[in-house]
C-alpha cells in the first residue's frame, strides 16, 4: 500500500493581528521620542563612541597590516594607530598654532579698520536718524555694562565647554583602543544575536556598513584637500592674507555640511577686511560661493556623495537634528549616521521606502540604477 505524504504549509506560531495605520503611526512617533530623548541623555557617552567607530574604520587597515605583516599583538597594533592619530592631530595643532601667532601681529590693523568703519557708521546714523554721537554712545555703554555683569555667565560656558571638549577627547581615545582592540568580538557578538536565518543578511549588512564608512571617511580627507586647495589658490588669487591657514580651515569645517562654509567665509571675510581694502571682502564672498559650487556639484558626488548618498533635504534635517542632539559633533556626525541607518533600512522589507525617501532618487529612464 503507497502512503501518499501531503505537505501542508506550516502556519507560524504566533499571528500577530494588523494594527491600523494610526496605531502604526503612533507607536512611531512614541519610538522617535524616546529614542531621540536616549541619544541626548547619553550625548557624553555615544558621540565620542561614534566618533571612534568612524575613525577606528579608516585606521583598521593600519592596524591588520601591523598584525599580519609585522606580527604585532592585538593591544600593540591598537596603540600604535593611537599613537599615529595623534601625531597627526598634534601636526594640525602646531600648524594652527604658528598660523594664529602670525596673525596676531595684525590684531593693530584689524582694530584701526574697525575704528575707521565704526567712524563712518557713526557719521551715517547720525545724518540718517539723526542720533547724535552722544547717545549712540550711551547705548554702548548699557550693552558694555550688561556684559560684563554676565561675565561670570560667560567665564562658566567657557569653562564648561573646555571641560566637555577634555571629556570628549579622553573618553574618544579610550573608545578608539577598545573599538581596535575588540573589533573581531564585537563582530560576532553583532552576528550572533540574531537567529542562523538571518545571520547571512546580518553579516552583508555589516561588512556593508563597515566598507562605507571606510570609503566614507577616505572620501571626506580627500574632499578635505580638495577644498582646502581650492580656498587657498582663491584666496591667493584674490590676494588675501594667510591663504594656507584660511584654506585648511575651510576644508577642515566644511565636513560640516553647509554651516562650515558659512563660518569659515565669514573668517575669510573679515581677515581680508583687517588686512586689505573692504572690497577685498566682496571678492572673497563671491570667490567662495563659486567654490562652494564647485564642491557641491563636481568634488562632493564623486569623492563623498557616491559612497553616502543621503539627498540634501535629509542632509539638512540631519544637521539640525544632530545639532540638537549632540552640538557641534553631532552635526558632523549626522551624515554618515544617516548613510548606516540607509544601508540598515534596505535590508529590511518593510522599511525599505523609508531608505528609499534617504536617497538621492532613482532615473526612470535607466532601470537598475
Amino acid at each position: 500500500m503507497k502512503i501518499i505524504k501531503i505537505n501542508m504549509p506550516e502556519k507560524p506560531l504566533l499571528k500577530l493581528p494588523s494594527l491600523p495605520f494610526i496605531a502604526k503611526l503612533a507607536f512611531a512617533l512614541v519610538s522617535l521620542i524616546g529614542l531621540g530623548y536616549l541619544l541626548h541623555l547619553g550625548q557624553t557617552i555615544l558621540a565620542p563612541f561614534f566618533l571612534a567607530f568612524l575613525i577606528s574604520m579608516l585606521f583598521l587597515p593600519f592596524a591588520n597590516m601591523l598584525e599580519n605583516k609585522l606580527k604585532f599583538g592585538r593591544g600593540l597594533s591598537s596603540i600604535a594607530s593611537v599613537f599615529v592619530m595623534l601625531l597627526i592631530l598634534c601636526g594640525l595643532g602646531y600648524f594652527f598654532g604658528s598660523q594664529i601667532a602670525d596673525f596676531s601681529e595684525d590684531i593693530p590693523l584689524l582694530e584701526k579698520q574697525f575704528n575707521v568703519v565704526f567712524h563712518q557708521l557713526q557719521g551715517w546714523i547720525s545724518s540718517s536718524f539723526h542720533v547724535n554721537a552722544e547717545k549712540q554712545f550711551a547705548y554702548i555703554n548699557n550693552g558694555v555694562d550688561r556684559l560684563l555683569s554676565s561675565s561670570g555667565v560667560i567665564l562658566s560656558f567657557t569653562l564648561g565647554l573646555f571641560s566637555t571638549g577634555l571629556g570628549f577627547f579622553f573618553f574618544f581615545i579610550l573608545f578608539f583602543i577598545f573599538i581596535l582592540n575588540y573589533r573581531r568580538v564585537l563582530y560576532q557578538f553583532i552576528i550572533n544575536i540574531f537567529s542562523d536565518s538571518h545571520k547571512s543578511k546580518v553579516r552583508e549588512v555589516v561588512n556593508e556598513v563597515q566598507q562605507m564608512t571606510k570609503k566614507y571617511i577616505i572620501g571626506l580627507c580627500i574632499q578635505i584637500v580638495i577644498v582646502s586647495a581650492l580656498t587657498m589658490l582663491m584666496l591667493s588669487l584674490i590676494g588675501v592674507k594667510y591663504a594656507l591657514l584660511l584654506g585648511v580651515l575651510t576644508g577642515l569645517l566644511n565636513v560640516i555640511p553647509y554651516i562650515g562654509v558659512f563660518s569659515s567665509m565669514l573668517v575669510s571675510m573679515l581677515i581680508a577686511f583687517a588686512t586689505g581694502a573692504p572690497v577685498t571682502s566682496l571678492y572673497v564672498l563671491i570667490g567662495y560661493i563659486i567654490m562652494h559650487a564647485i564642491d557641491g556639484n563636481i568634488v562632493l558626488p564623486f569623492v563623498v556623495g557616491s559612497k553616502v548618498k543621503i539627498n540634501a533635504l535629509f542632509s539638512f534635517i540631519g544637521i539640525l537634528v544632530g545639532e540638537h542632539l549632540w552640538g557641534i559633533s553631532g552635526m558632523f556626525l549626522c551624515i554618515p549616521a544617516l548613510a548606516i541607518i540607509k544601508i540598515v533600512f534596505e535590508r529590511i522589507e518593510s522599511l525599505q521606502p523609508w531608505g528609499q525617501v534617504l536617497g538621492e532618487g532613482t532615473n526612470p529612464d535607466k532601470k537598475g540604477h
